[in-house]
């Protein structure tokens, strides 16, 4: 989701590596879901966020649509997000204690949280939202702990092929017509959410990625 921002707006005005230290260590929230409800349509699913989710619930992509997850205009394209639930718009993997029930397997986005990505030529670096979690006197943490994803740098280098990929594929919507964003829509979703991945996730997204690109004949 792309944001007009200025990041000494919301930043400590540093940007960092997965090998860094950051303030960001909230010490287990200790309860507090504020950054889990209100958040709208914000936390936009990417391939490897229902992968680890269907996989960590021994569901597919379908039945996630029926409970947690919605369909809803990203940037022009149809792309998934975390449903929030009820009057207080709440997400809907928080338990009664307003703790997160998904937590192994949560998205990247809020493994990331109170860190955020800004992506450049070659890749991204992450920074620290410093207006966005109440918890004072944060600890300092390294980057790669606190995102805690396994093989994190094939992981980055997804991510940024991923953001590449969706960067193109809006930059070609202007041309469009409705009905062929509508199908390009379709074929993102089909192609890299809806379709179950093998046990190697990478393998199977750089084989699809492929293989889309070539039917859009982008390079």
């Amino acid at each position: 989701m792309k944001r007009n921002i200025d990041l000494k707006d919301i930043s400590d005005g540093k940007l960092y590596c997965a090998n860094d230290m950051v303030r960001a260590d909230c010490h287990d929230c200790k309860g507090c879901s504020s950054c889990c409800s209100g958040m709208g349509q914000s936390i936009v699913l990417d391939p490897y966020d229902i992968y680890r989710l269907c996989g960590g619930l021994e569901t597919d992509f379908r039945r996630l649509l029926e409970e947690s997850v919605e369909l809803n205009v990203v940037d022009g394209l149809i792309l998934p997000n975390l449903k929030m639930k009820g009057e207080q718009e709440r997400c809907g993997f928080l338990n009664k204690e307003g703790r997160c029930s998904v937590h192994p397997y949560r998205p990247g986005i809020c493994r990331m949280f109170p860190l955020g990505r800004v992506y450049e030529e070659e890749g991204f670096r992450y920074f620290l939202q410093v207006h966005e979690c109440p918890v004072a006197n944060k600890g300092k943490v390294k980057v790669k702990k606190w995102i805690d994803t396994p093989n994190l740098n094939a992981y980055e280098k997804y991510i940024g092929e991923w953001h590449s990929f969706m960067t193109v594929c809006q930059e070609e919507l202007s041309a469009l017509t409705q009905e062929q964003v509508q199908i390009l829509s379709t074929l993102i979703l089909r192609s890299f959410y809806m379709e179950p991945y093998g046990e190697d996730f990478y393998e199977d997204f750089y084989q699809r990625l492929k293989r889309v690109k070539n039917l859009l004949n982008l390079s």
